[in-house]
């Protein structure tokens, strides 16, 4: 999938080289990517990130300042609002270092398992999958799992897939997601899984 994606150059795939790896810079575009495009997302992060490249630095901004910066992320009033509460929550009962485990990374504002997860994998290297439509979606269209939301899709890949594979999971099976098991008319005449794939829920395909 990583191979596929990189040669359709994925926009997901250039997200490290546009924001940097570490956890901050991470945890911000994840929490801006929210039904918002990618593309859109790196700009909205590193515009807000050469701004505020720190909770201490993203803390002294209003709301209103870090919605200006994120314009046009998807729900971007309600984003903004969420990093002004996460950054003053990251100084007040994390020293001003993003956490490291899951329970305290779900107590911040706006960070939900999902996002949780994708920090634990990316920032920290720990072995947790995060699950978004891209991961959801095709896991089903696989036949990996048979579920019906992405909360009961992370409980199942945590089940079936090996640790060592779980922290790149998310970004494969994204980068896959936007450049060829696509949610309408997936091209599965160019998929290199095609052979194996039963192609479930697939409606119409190319």
């Amino acid at each position: 999938m990583q191979r596929e994606s990189s040669k359709r150059g994925a926009p997901v795939l250039s997200v490290e080289s546009a924001i940097g790896k570490g956890p901050f810079a991470i945890l911000v575009f994840t929490a801006l990517s929210a039904r918002t495009r990618d593309e859109t997302t790196i700009r909205a992060g590193k515009k807000l990130l050469s701004r505020a490249p720190t909770p201490q630095k993203l803390s002294r901004l209003t709301a209103s300042q870090i919605s200006r910066l994120i314009y046009p992320a998807g729900f971007y009033k309600t984003k903004a609002k969420r990093l002004h509460e996460l950054s003053h929550k990251i100084l007040s009962d994390f020293g001003g270092k993003v956490p490291s485990s899951f329970e305290q990374l779900a107590s911040l504002p706006g960070v939900g398992r999902k996002t949780a997860n994708i920090v634990l994998a990316s920032a920290f290297g720990k072995h947790t999958i995060g699950v978004d439509t891209h991961v959801h979606r095709i896991s089903n269209r696989l036949g990996l799992v048979k579920t019906k939301s992405p909360e009961k899709t992370n409980d199942a890949l945590d089940r079936i897939i090996p640790d060592k594979y779980k922290k790149k999971f998310n970004m494969s099976m994204v980068a896959f997601g936007q450049t060829v098991c696509t949610p309408l008319r997936p091209r599965c005449s160019e998929c290199p899984l095609a052979g194996g794939c039963p192609r479930i829920g697939v409606a119409k395909h190319r």
